[in-house]
């Protein structure tokens, strides 16, 4: 158990509420509710244990694409965030360890020739992707021949790839593998493109201490086994522990602490 500085709880939350963002564009973690309530989901849960591990009541502030999170930083709309690592977004944010790795691929059309995601890299191909997301940062950064084009989130970058008639949509494989089941037309490949590292953040201006706080919380949970449970009762039994931490599936419950 983590032992909690008062100066970095004031640290984390000044207004004396952790605010929490919460990407619901990505359905492995998060998912927003249908009747406008509150979202829910395995980034959720965990939001709210670490609100009571600082004694600190939880306010959750829900976007529908990872850019709404990035851009939300630039107008302190959130304390700590449930977002993916990538070196660009770590100059102005610390991440915790990952507690769970996804998996990034391609949605192809079933009578495309490729076989694997090193297939797209091609001069004249045409990629559509969620406009700052994870992996739009990761494939900006390594396709050398393919276009990317971008749509706001994950759904419209899918929608853009069946309607515009490009040659992919790249996305989490579980979202590919659900908008993929309802059309007979579309596969998507077997292998990754990359290991999204799922974390938690904090702006690098609350501090080292804070961010260690935070690095703390994560360690104690995936040594718990918090993260598998939460996954497990999500329905996300697929999704990876990293750093050798994976815990077999156990019945749903009351979170470890």
């Amino acid at each position: 158990m983590i032992a909690i500085n008062p100066t970095v709880v004031q640290a984390l939350a000044p207004s004396g509420t952790l605010r929490v963002a919460i990407n619901t564009g990505n359905p492995v973690l998060a998912r927003a509710a249908a009747d406008g309530g509150p979202p829910t989901g395995v980034s959720v849960d965990l939001a709210r244990l670490f609100g009571e591990r600082l004694g600190l009541p939880t306010r959750l502030v829900a976007f529908a694409a990872a850019q709404g999170v990035n851009e939300a930083l630039d107008a302190d709309g959130w304390d700590v965030a449930f977002m993916a690592s990538d070196p660009e977004r770590a100059v102005r944010v610390a991440f915790s360890a990952p507690y769970v790795e996804i998996e990034a691929s391609y949605m192809v059309r079933a009578e495309a020739p490729f076989r694997s995601c090193a297939d797209l890299d091609r001069p004249g191909l045409r990629i559509a992707t969620g406009n700052r997301a994870a992996y739009d940062l990761h494939l900006t950064r390594t396709l050398r021949h393919a276009a990317i084009e971008r749509a706001p989130d994950q759904g419209a970058a899918l929608r853009l790839f069946v309607d515009g008639g490009l040659d992919a949509g790249a996305g989490l494989r579980q979202a590919l593998d659900a908008f993929a089941r309802d059309r007979p037309g579309m596969r998507v490949l077997p292998d990754r493109f990359m290991a999204i590292e799922q974390c938690m953040a904090v702006p690098r201006t609350c501090g080292v201490e804070a961010a260690t706080t935070v690095e703390a919380f994560v360690d104690d949970l995936k040594r718990s086994g918090a993260p598998r449970r939460l996954l497990d009762c999500n329905g996300q039994h697929g999704s990876p522990i990293p750093d050798g931490t994976s815990i077999p599936p156990v019945p749903c419950g009351e979170l470890p602490t």
